[in-house]
């Protein structure tokens, strides 16, 4: 007998604020492949659950573009971090749309796996990685309400104002 998780009605909302305050089950970190922590919300999530995820994150070997493993949260309040690795924009004709969307579908897909019922997903590739804000946060809600997921409730969290409008804009928009 084949089990799949019970499929439901998936809230998707936006908020802005600091993503390793989140009170969900999992949060995605916008990581780099080594999985070894770097600057921006993947920096912050490294300092913020401590010494113990870099060495969780060691054990898993990497991880490729477009692409999601998890580790436990440690001092996070977040039961699991979940860790995509998403591309660098390059102007767009590289196949970047559809690996920034995997990175979403496959974080739904790792929560899954993980019974997890709620998370918080950055802004992944908008800061460093220079992927254009309002193509990713179209790239970001249309993935999300397109893939079939057990999770209950997502919420995007901006660190800047821009960001917040772009996502509120989408939601309202898809």
């Amino acid at each position: 007998m084949l089990l799949w998780p019970i499929l439901r009605l998936m809230r998707i909302e936006a908020a802005q604020g600091d993503i390793t305050r989140e009170q969900v089950d999992a949060i995605v970190n916008a990581a780099n492949s080594s999985l070894l922590g770097g600057g921006g919300v993947d920096g912050a999530i490294h300092r913020a659950a401590g010494p113990e995820l870099l060495e969780s994150c060691r054990g898993l070997g990497g991880c490729g573009t477009g692409e999601a493993k998890a580790t436990p949260g440690f001092r996070l309040s977040a039961k699991w971090v979940i860790h995509a690795v998403g591309p660098v924009w390059q102007g767009g004709d590289q196949g970047e749309a559809e690996l920034l969307a995997s990175c979403y579908r496959r974080s739904l897909e790792v929560a899954d796996e993980l019974g997890a019922r709620s998370v918080a997903f950055p802004a992944i590739c908008t800061g460093v990685y220079g992927y254009p804000k309002a193509a990713a946060a179209r790239i970001a809600v249309e993935t999300l309400r397109s893939t079939p997921t057990g999770v209950d409730l997502v919420r995007l969290v901006a660190f800047d104002a821009e960001t917040l409008r772009l996502y509120e804009a989408m939601l309202e928009k898809l």
